[in-house]
Parts: structure tokens; C-alpha cells; sequence
């Protein structure tokens, strides 16, 4: 142990610009991950995101320790996130996907997934369970070459070495992998006009390409490092990385706030105080018998059944969900369908048949509101998830 207590004094704590810049980033992403998992469902799109960004600042706390030395006070984590990298692109697929298909994760459906990280994670066993001189000299070899490797007990089973070798290329390949999967996945929504869809607050097709463009760059940026530097010294450049796409989404997330929307402080918006209709109630009358399949529903019929004014309720639904009435209806009524279009118990029917089943009066009205909410005709989404 005075061996390693020797070198470890040698080890000198770096702060400069990067080790600050990094930082702010990790201090940044936890307090965005905070906020997502205080403020979203447990199924929604955007926890799987706060999952996601909660990964990235794991890994970018390990580079943080690592660059600046202080590792040295918590040896025993030394390369202790190396499954979590192997995260950051399922993680990221996973919240496209739910975003995209507006199906909630399904860990049962979606296991498969993980296979990849978790068998990274038990072939490095017998490293985790390494004594400290052996995680010391793996730090020193990284980051501090210029200093003496200690001696480790000849007990030291070296097995894992076969697959930490290839970590780099593991990892790329994940990568590659996942953006592959995700450009799939977003590429039907270029060619739709749903991309510039004006009644949804947020364009989740236009933050979905930037979340794939992201991938990409970060793909070509950390081939790159692994290019320049044969060991992880060039790992706070992804670190710095890391900290610019936090920001990023941090100031994206900001600007669709609702606080800087007028009509969060309109005057036309006071009636709906804390003590006034709530939307938990109008989604609870909707969703009870699928009151919405009605053909006849209309907003007065609405506010009439919970015994409020169609002005009240209206209102209500535009500042919940940036819709209004007849699109909130009809999303509801597509969702369903969607969903009948698929099931055989319904396969005697014709198209037009579901579509008056969920509430539409017409076929061209039933055409219209698929292809606005999902971006293809009812027919061709039966061919695609047929197919």
C-alpha cells in the first residue's frame, strides 16, 4: 500500500477551462434530469430522455474524475461507467422511438436491447473486483504515463483484457448500429408535412432529426478521438462535446416554456385558476366509455356534461395541449383507430368502416385527420406495420 500511496501523491488535480467546461455540463444535465422526472409521466417520450441524458452525465462524470486527477480519491470507480457508454445509444433510440410511435417502453418487448451492455458489464467482473494496484496502474497507463506502475499480486486474473481491448470498437459499433436503427425510424417523417405540424406546441419531428443529426456528429467526433489518442486522454474533448449538447437542449427546453408564452400570463387565461375545471377531469369524461367516437360531439356538448361553459373548456385544452378542440378530438380518435386498422377483430370491416366506428362522419374526413396525425393514409400504415 505505500507503493500506491507514493504514486497517488504524484498524481497532480488539473482545473483549467476544460475540466470547468465539463462541469457545468454535468451540473446542467443533472439539474435537466431532475426537472424532466419531477414534471413528466412515468411512460412519456421525454422520461426515456431524462434516462438518456441521465447516462451521458454519468459517463461525463467519470471523465471529469478521470481528467482532473481526482479519480485518484475514488480509484475503486476507475472505468466503472463502461456499460453506461454502451447506453447512451439505446437510451437515445429508445426515446425516438417512443416519440415517434407513441408506444410507451416496454422493458418485456424491448430486452433485447440491453444484451449488449450487460454482457460488456459481467465480462469486466473480474476487473470491478480487481484490487486497487490494478486500477491504479490502468488509470496511470490512460492518463499519467510519465509515472511508475506499482506492483500487482500475481493472483490477478488478466481474462478480461480479451474484450476491454475492443472496447473502442464496441462502442462504435453501437453507435453505428443505433444510428442506423434511428434514421429509419425518422427518415418516413421527411417526407411528410407533418414535420412543420402547427397544432402541436413542440415539433417533435424536428427535435427527433436534430437528436439523429446529433448522433451522427458524435459518431464522426468520437472516431475521431480515437484516431488522435491511443489511450483516453482525448476523452475530455467528448466531455466538452457532451457539455455544448447539453446546453443546447437546455435552451431548447427553455424556449418552449410555457412562461414565455402570453398566454400564460393573459388575461384571457384567468378563468382558469386552481379552483376551476381541471384537464385530468375533461381527458377522464373523454376517455370514459371512448366518449370521443361520438359522431355528434361538440364542444358545447362537452362543457354542458362537465357542467362548465365551452369558452372554459376550450381554453383549458389549447394551454394543456396546444391544440384545439377538433384536433384534440380527432388525435384521439386516430390513436384508436390506428389500433383497429391492426386488430383482426375488426379486419371484416372496410377503412372507411373503422373510420366511423372511432367518429368520423366521412371518408375524406377520416383520410384527412390520419394522414395530418400520422403522417401516411390509413391504408399504407396498414401495408407498413404489416409489411
Amino acid at each position: 500500500m505505500e507503493d500506491i500511496e507514493t504514486i497517488l501523491e504524484q498524481i497532480p488535480i488539473r482545473h483549467n477551462l476544460a475540466s470547468h467546461i465539463m462541469l457545468l455540463g454535468i451540473v446542467q444535465g443533472l439539474f435537466l434530469v431532475l426537472v424532466i422526472f419531477l414534471r413528466t409521466k412515468r411512460d412519456s417520450a421525454i422520461q426515456l430522455f431524462g434516462w438518456a441524458l441521465l447516462v451521458q452525465c454519468l459517463v461525463f462524470m467519470d471523465i471529469y474524475l478521470c481528467y482532473t486527477g481526482l479519480m485518484k480519491h475514488v480509484l475503486f470507480l476507475n472505468d466503472s461507467t463502461e456499460a453506461f457508454v454502451l447506453l447512451i445509444a439505446p437510451t437515445l433510440y429508445f426515446f425516438l422511438y417512443s416519440l415517434l410511435k407513441r408506444e410507451p417502453f416496454k422493458l418485456k418487448k424491448q430486452w433485447y436491447h440491453f444484451i449488449l451492455p450487460i454482457a460488456y458489464g459481467l465480462s469486466q467482473i473480474n476487473y470491478s473486483l480487481s484490487p486497487l494496484e490494478v486500477k491504479l496502474n490502468a488509470y496511470i497507463g490512460a492518463y499519467h504515463r510519465n509515472l511508475s506502475f506499482v506492483d500487482v499480486p500475481d493472483s490477478v486474473n488478466y481474462s478480461y483484457h480479451i474484450i476491454k481491448d475492443q472496447f473502442r470498437w464496441i462502442l462504435l459499433f453501437s453507435f453505428a448500429f443505433y444510428l442506423i436503427l434511428s434514421i429509419q425510424l425518422v427518415a418516413p417523417t421527411w417526407r411528410t408535412k407533418e414535420m412543420s405540424a402547427k397544432n402541436i406546441k413542440v415539433n417533435k419531428y424536428t427535435f427527433s432529426r436534430n437528436t439523429v443529426f446529433f448522433f451522427l456528429v458524435l459518431l464522426l467526433f468520437i472516431f475521431l478521438i480515437f484516431i488522435n489518442y491511443d489511450d483516453d486522454g482525448g476523452d475530455h474533448y467528448i466531455g466538452i462535446f457532451g457539455t455544448i449538447t447539453i446546453f443546447v437542449t437546455s435552451f431548447f427546453i427553455f424556449s418552449e416554456s410555457r412562461f414565455f408564452e402570453k398566454t400564460w400570463i393573459a388575461d384571457k387565461y384567468e378563468t382558469l385558476s386552481s379552483n376551476s375545471l381541471e384537464f385530468g377531469a375533461v381527458e377522464d369524461f373523454l376517455n370514459h366509455g371512448a366518449y370521443y367516437c361520438h359522431q355528434d360531439i361538440s364542444l358545447k356538448d362537452l362543457a354542458e356534461n362537465l357542467n362548465t361553459n365551452a369558452n372554459t373548456v376550450s381554453k383549458l385544452i389549447n394551454s394543456e395541449t396546444g391544440m384545439n378542440f377538433n384536433d384534440f378530438i380527432n388525435q384521439k380518435r386516430i390513436l384508436l383507430a390506428k389500433t383497429r386498422l391492426l386488430d383482426n377483430e375488426f379486419a371484416h370491416l372496410t377503412v372507411e368502416a373503422i373510420g366511423h366506428t372511432v367518429g368520423f362522419r366521412s371518408k375524406s374526413a377520416f383520410y384527412s385527420a390520419f394522414k395530418k396525425h400520422v403522417g401516411s393514409s390509413p391504408s399504407s400504415y396498414m401495408k407498413q406495420k404489416r409489411g
